[in-house]
């Protein structure tokens, strides 16, 4: 089996090759740049791989309201491409989206009774990244066949975030250990995942048979403020943590109030405290964004 994985320097990424079976090609930017898609099949045709796995894709959330094109570039055009080369030569197309597909529904109703989004819930994005997201996930289902599309929440690993200079709990760590007081907010309940835990699970879909969309992270949920403060606890801090609201932090972008994921096709992973405790455990062995 001959696997290609986009993306594969990411904090994902660097989780899932080793987790591959087979003969895997970690692609770079410097391989496929999907904001150039005529690297695409170049590439491509060379590895010739039986399963395309993209873990790429412009994730600067706050950015992209102001460069609208380069999100779009990347998480719907440049997925295109990568959709219709794959369905002309035959290969399974297995893509990562995430929960900021969602999110419209809750800003009109309140979160009162909300109930975790599964598969088949109608998605609302309202940031330009969520939409430029769910474009991407489209395009992959009206030209690819034979596609998984795996939508996952909020993820943090030790190898950090491709280009963002580590991941939300290294942040807050990295403050922390500054003796800088902290103010997390509050008012944006998610499901945190590990991306350790997360390629495990994905790694038997990858290879299987199963198509169509499919939602993968931790159980449980929590906010940022809540996952900040556990983080904190079991890395023996005592640094002042305060929560504060979404407006009161005021990012450029709407992020989702309620954005936690379940499935109707498989079951959760463990839960996101039990993920962070290993998290932590693995951090102390291999220090982050390390080779």
């Amino acid at each position: 089996m001959r696997i290609a994985v986009l993306g594969s320097q990411g904090q994902l990424g660097r989780d899932l090759v080793p987790r591959l079976p087979g003969e895997v090609s970690a692609l770079t930017r410097a391989d496929i740049d999907l904001a150039q898609p005529e690297t695409i099949a170049p590439a491509l045709a060379r590895f010739r791989p039986e399963i395309v796995v993209n873990c790429a894709a412009y994730n600067f959330v706050d950015k992209a309201e102001d460069e609208p094109e380069a999100a779009f570039r990347v998480n719907a055009w440049g997925v295109r491409e990568l959709a219709r080369f794959c369905a002309e030569s035959k290969i399974r197309l297995v893509h990562f989206s995430t929960d900021y597909v969602f999110g419209l529904d809750v800003i009109r109703s309140g979160t009162a009774g909300v109930s975790p989004w599964v598969e088949g819930d109608r998605p609302g994005p309202v940031s330009i990244y969520g939409l430029s997201k769910l474009a991407g996930e489209y395009v992959i289902r009206s030209h690819c066949p034979n596609h998984l599309v795996i939508r996952t929440c909020g993820l943090y690993g030790v190898w950090g975030s491709g280009g963002k200079g580590g991941n939300f709990i290294e942040t807050m760590l990295r403050v922390a250990g500054q003796g800088k007081p902290l103010k997390v907010v509050d008012d944006q309940r998610c499901t945190p995942t590990y991306t350790a835990d997360l390629a495990d699970r994905a790694a038997e879909w990858i290879t299987g048979s199963e198509t169509g969309l499919v939602h993968m992270t931790s159980s449980g949920d929590c906010t940022w403020f809540e996952l900040a403060r556990e983080a904190l606890r079991l890395a023996g801090l005592d640094t002042p943590i305060s929560p504060i609201t979404t407006a009161e932090f005021g990012a450029k972008a709407r992020r989702p109030a309620y954005s936690v994921l379940a499935s109707d096709r498989v079951p959760p992973l463990r839960h996101w405290r039990e993920a962070l405790v290993a998290y932590l455990r693995e951090r102390q062995k291999r220090p982050a964004n390390t080779p």
